[in-house]
């Protein structure tokens, strides 16, 4: 018998929310083997139908589906009962108990968390704002930012500010060579922006460097990763944050999602007391 799952992720949208929740799924089991097929935009029956008619040729395809329109999703979920495939639903049941909650009936619009909408333009002027102020670049407006993230190289500072981009969060990144690389109107007014400190273990970053110079076939040796020289350079970045009383995030065993989660819970604390 094939070991090997297939993963069945339809959607009647982009399919985002479905790949973020299957990530979640198989993090909790360490032996699975499967192979994803992904469907989006899937707003016919049928669609549906022969979506179906490849996962049963399989004994071991599994469904996890997205889709809003109760109507299909009944259709899929008593077509694959039928055909004796399991199926999973991952926001019916929530958008009924949320619809009994709030005591209005939920759109079941495809698509809904896409809408143009204030929200909408505010996040892509984020992304913009940040992509143009990535790695120190457009200091003198710096000032605009929500959040602005200082560390070393290789300490995530470009995907974390990415990352809270697309949650709308306008987001500065400057790189630390020294205390002096920082602007000095960031040091006269430490306290006037919500300013964070990204940074690691030495022994990691030494591996991370090495990585990065070695995808870009450049030489793995000198002071860039020197562990010496890096422990000297993180433990003088801590002083300088600690020195400015800025908060430090240790990004070693962190991913992008749970330092940024961090950054948020900051700069929450630090509108709250502005």
């Amino acid at each position: 018998m094939n070991d090997t799952y297939q993963i069945y992720l339809i959607s009647d949208s982009t399919g985002e929310t479905l790949d973020r929740i299957f990530t979640a799924i198989k993090a909790q089991f360490k032996n699975i083997n499967y192979k994803i097929h992904t469907y989006s935009f899937t707003r016919t029956e049928n669609q549906i139908l022969k979506i179906l008619s490849d996962a049963e040729k399989y004994s071991n395809a599994v469904i996890l589906y997205s889709i809003v329109d109760s109507n299909l999703a009944k259709h899929l979920a008593n077509t694959s009962s039928k055909k004796k495939i399991p199926c999973f639903g991952v926001l019916g049941d929530l958008i009924l108990s949320f619809s009994k909650l709030l005591n209005q009936k939920a759109s079941h619009e495809p698509s809904g968390q896409y809408a143009l909408n204030e929200e909408y333009y505010k996040r892509i002027e984020a992304i913009q704002f940040t992509m143009n102020h990535d790695d120190g670049n457009l200091v003198k407006e710096i000032n605009k930012s929500d959040i602005i993230l200082l560390g070393v190289s290789r300490t995530s500072k470009t995907p974390t500010a990415i990352y809270l981009a697309n949650k709308g969060f306008k987001t500065s990144n400057i790189p630390l060579v020294n205390e002096k690389s920082i602007p000095q109107f960031l040091r006269e007014n430490p306290r006037s922006y919500c300013i964070i400190g990204l940074n690691t273990e030495p022994e990691r970053l030494v591996d991370i460097r090495k990585n990065r110079l070695s995808s870009l076939k450049e030489n793995v040796g000198g002071p860039y990763t020197n562990l010496e020289m890096i422990t000297k350079e993180v433990n003088n970045a801590k002083n300088t944050f600690r020195k400015y009383n800025w908060p430090i995030i240790d990004v070693t065993r962190k991913s992008v999602e749970e330092t940024a989660a961090s950054v948020i819970k900051i700069y929450e604390i630090y509108k709250k007391n502005d």
